[in-house]
């Protein structure tokens, strides 16, 4: 038996165990609902803004491998777990329910992202300048 098969035979066992559990639940429309949002925000917003920004850095003649990617992969990740706080900001009626400023967090969490994406691309410079003296 191939990893192959042992990967897919628990992820169909973990695939299972999900359904169960949503099933015990009081009300599992309403789970089923939000996880069909997800996947509509990541179909229809994330993964076509994450293609566009590799089409447009393609056109510049930019190369988009590697930490690049992945940067681009956890900042589309990041802003589809950040959207309903964003996309909802203002008082509720229990303060402790959304007590941060997810805006300001986001923003630090993009900016963090984008600083060591761009050290990591300015280390590999510098790596390959070096080598090319040596």
């Amino acid at each position: 038996m191939s990893v192959r098969h042992v990967t897919g035979g628990l992820g169909l066992l973990c695939a299972a165990w999900g359904g169960w559990l949503l099933l015990q639940q009081p009300e599992p429309w309403r789970i089923a609902v939000w996880l069909g949002g997800a996947v509509v925000v990541h179909d229809g917003f994330v993964a076509p803004l994450v293609f566009a920004v590799g089409l447009l850095a393609a056109a510049a003649g930019l190369r988009l491998r590697g930490v690049p990617r992945a940067a681009l992969i956890v900042a589309g990740s990041l802003t589809a777990i950040a959207l309903p706080p964003l996309l909802r900001p203002g008082p509720v009626a229990n303060p402790t329910v959304l007590p941060l400023d997810y805006l300001r967090n986001w923003l630090l969490a993009m900016a963090a992202l984008a600083l060591i994406t761009a050290l990591h691309a300015a280390l590999g410079a510098l790596k390959r300048r070096a080598g090319r003296r040596a």
